[in-house]
């Protein structure tokens, strides 16, 4: 056996029935279009969300709110999470390698829930007032990382 003597199973490629050949075909003159009208025309395709002429649902609906383009999306990370975390001082490279945020986005925001108990120092791009005051009252320090640094 060799690569020329393969061929597809009996019965697996048929011809591609071609319409519009002649009116002994049985699919002659409109070729199954119909006579006229925008889907008898060559290259008809319709619009998407069209509905034969209806108001689309897509403008009956009232437009609503907007999308704020300077949105900043940061990791969140929370004081209690820190307390389960291992090591004193927390800064966004070791929080990456530890697992406890995916992805940095716009930079660190710690939060203030759940409870410290050792000292710590954390390096973030924002704190909350109430997570702030939990690190400090804890013996900790947290220091304000500005975003381009």
């Amino acid at each position: 056996m060799n690569l020329s003597n393969l061929k597809p199973p009996r019965g697996q490629k048929q011809k591609k029935q071609r319409i519009g050949q002649g009116m002994g075909s049985g699919r002659g003159k409109y070729s199954g279009r119909g006579a006229k009208g925008a889907r008898s025309i060559s290259g008809y395709s319709i619009m998407r969300g069209f509905e034969g002429g209806q108001m689309p649902l897509h403008r009956r609906l009232p437009k609503r709110g907007f999308t704020n383009i300077f949105r900043k999306e940061y990791a969140i990370i929370n004081i209690g999470r820190l307390e389960q975390l291992e090591g004193d001082s927390f800064d966004p490279g070791k929080l990456l390698e530890l697992g406890a945020v995916k992805k940095l986005g716009a930079g660190i925001k710690v939060l203030g829930s759940g409870e410290l108990t050792r000292t710590c120092s954390v390096r973030a791009h924002v704190f909350s007032k109430s997570a702030l005051e939990k690190i400090q009252k804890a013996g900790g320090t947290g220091e304000v990382i500005q975003a381009g640094a």
